[in-house]
């Protein structure tokens, strides 16, 4: 069975992206993204919804290839394009980039592929990831507070109906200020 994790480059005010839907004050930077490198070389599966995938099919496709790039984001970019991807929209009619499109219920689908994936599966996106949060689906969370506020926008949590134990499994301070807080859910 998969662990599915979620986690965000998150403002100290607890949001993943301001309230214009930008998320461009939480650009990493070598070692942020060498964090979210390892990541992602680890991840066997990532569930997208429409808006994240139409995101970051946008630039990593082909940010590898320019002449400046920095080799920390080529790498990225060579993980993002071979990471098997599951992409969650009633509105694309395709996806590439080693994607599938999914146009059923997120919870039900979700607990398949739990089910049907061995190794760590992620959820990138704090709109898909709510209902997930909501059904206790999400077993790890890595919160990657960063020294910025926003003021307000999407929340990193969505709104519960009852509380949700974590148990810390791992902090760390990066250089730049951010604070990584790794936390597993807590099961009865």
């Amino acid at each position: 069975m998969g662990t599915l994790t979620y986690g965000m480059n998150v403002s100290v005010d607890g949001y993943t992206a301001d309230a214009n839907g930008d998320l461009g004050w939480g650009v990493p930077d070598d070692e942020l993204h060498r964090y979210w490198n390892d990541r992602t070389g680890q991840v066997a599966l990532s569930l997208y919804g429409r808006k994240l995938y139409e995101l970051m099919a946008a630039h990593w496709p082909t940010a590898g290839q320019a002449p400046d790039v920095p080799p920390v984001e080529a790498e990225y970019a060579r993980l993002w394009l071979e990471m098997p991807k599951v992409v969650f929209s009633r509105t694309l009619e395709s996806v590439e980039w080693n994607s599938r499109l999914e146009r059923g219920d997120v919870v039900e689908t979700a607990r398949k592929l739990k089910a049907e994936t061995d190794g760590l599966m992620e959820v990138g996106g704090a709109t898909l990831a709510a209902p997930l949060v909501r059904a206790g689906l999400v077993d790890e969370f890595h919160v990657l507070v960063t020294p910025v506020v926003i003021g307000g926008g999407t929340p990193f949590f969505p709104s519960l109906t009852r509380w949700s134990q974590l148990e810390l499994v791992e902090n760390r301070t990066f250089k730049s200020g951010a604070v990584l807080l790794r936390y597993k859910t807590v099961r009865d």
